[in-house]
């Protein structure tokens, strides 16, 4: 039997949504415990939390930088850290504990710049450690049997794709008392984009880690729609792929009636895909000769490197957490199997730190094409 690992986390005091989801997921498999953290700023707020979460106050720490030092320190370090910040403090904080030797997983976007992206990349190839970054929607049962189908040539070469993700909470002007909206749009703690990073990131993700497909230029338009908004609210992205495939993603904070729709269609010469991630449990394959399939997850139509994630039988539902889940499953198990000299690259099933390089410079990207009058601009 693999160990239950300890970690810690960086951010995600009580009242934060993302880092109370991150440990719900952890949890779901029972295969590591919450041992450590700075959860806030606040020391009060780290305190209340620590007390909430059963984590002792000995290992309560007032910043990471603190905390990465002490738990390196310790015959019981953490095996792993979760950051869930907002992004300006993720380059550092991720630095820190890389360079103290300890795994890190990162809430997207990975950080601000390209440079502290490759940096940070670079860091975890020399220190031979695990870095997963959470696009979490990867994760889904049905999104890893959309891969395998693709990888397999059933729809054959693809041609087109499009994706969209649009939400509606962000359409006031006055979001005051809406903590997660606040810090996003605020540029000293989301970076130079809100939507784009925040959401159109998962579009970029997603569909590379169903088609495997890499983004050779992209042209984007950037919209800033509610009055006196500092960062983008809405954009569009058009892309073209390495293979001469085209595609368009749309992402906006601004479309009311939408709450997480991410969608993805993909267009071969022998067939198409349909997904959405509000009805995670099945996906659409349309055929040449007009046949329309539905898979649905808990059956055998699910390919089987997908299925070994399900828990539960059809007709109940899994979704956005066991996800996460599926990702921090696989994350752990190389991480044991790191420990126990078991490790081979095959067995890494999550986003890694080149999907957390490659985000951060398509949002590069992007801001260029926007920045010259969208233009189209290279990616990388």
């Amino acid at each position: 039997m693999s160990k239950v690992l300890s970690y810690g986390m960086v951010g995600g005091a009580l009242d934060a949504f993302i880092g109370d989801a991150h440990r719900k997921a952890i949890n779901i498999d029972g295969k590591a415990r919450l041992v450590a953290g700075c959860f806030s700023r606040s020391w009060e707020k780290t305190l209340e939390a620590g007390e909430a979460l059963n984590v002792p106050e000995d290992r309560l720490y007032h910043d990471f930088y603190e905390m990465a030092e002490k738990e390196a320190a310790r015959e019981d370090k953490i095996d792993f850290v979760v950051i869930v910040t907002p992004n300006y403090a993720h380059y550092d904080a991720c630095k820190a504990f890389l360079n103290a030797g300890i795994a890190v997983s990162c809430d997207k976007p990975l950080c601000v710049e390209p440079e502290e992206a490759k940096e940070l990349e670079a860091l975890a190839k020399e220190k031979n450690l695990q870095f997963m970054v959470t696009y979490t929607y990867s994760g889904h049962v049905t999104a890893k049997s959309i891969r395998a189908t693709i990888a397999a040539g059933e729809i054959g070469e693809i041609r087109t794709i499009m994706g969209e993700y649009p939400q509606g909470w962000l359409a006031a002007e006055d979001i005051s008392g809406n903590k997660q909206g606040e810090w996003r749009i605020n540029p000293a703690l989301s970076g130079k984009t809100n939507c784009l990073g925040d959401i159109g990131t998962h579009i970029e993700n997603t569909v590379y880690r169903m088609t495997g497909l890499k983004i050779k230029k992209v042209l984007a338009k950037m919209e800033k729609i509610v009055p006196n908004r500092k960062l983008d609210d809405n954009t569009t992205v058009l892309v073209e792929y390495e293979n001469g495939a085209s595609g368009c993603y749309w992402s906006s904070q601004v479309a009311i009636g939408h709450d997480n729709s991410l969608r993805v269609r993909i267009y071969g010469s022998k067939g198409s895909i349909l997904w959405f991630q509000e009805n995670p449990e099945v996906y659409q394959v349309y055929r040449e000769d007009g046949s329309i399939t539905e898979i649905h997850r808990g059956y055998d139509a699910i390919k089987p490197e997908a299925a070994k994630y399900q828990r539960l039988p059809s007709g109940h539902t899994e979704g956005w957490l066991e996800a996460m889940a599926n990702l921090y499953s696989s994350f752990i198990d190389c991480l044991n199997a790191q420990a126990e000299g078991k490790f081979t690259e095959d067995m890494i099933d999550y986003p890694t730190i080149e999907d957390g390089v490659d985000g951060v410079e398509y949002i590069a990207a992007c801001l260029k094409s926007q920045d010259s009058g969208n233009t189209w601009v290279d990616f990388n």
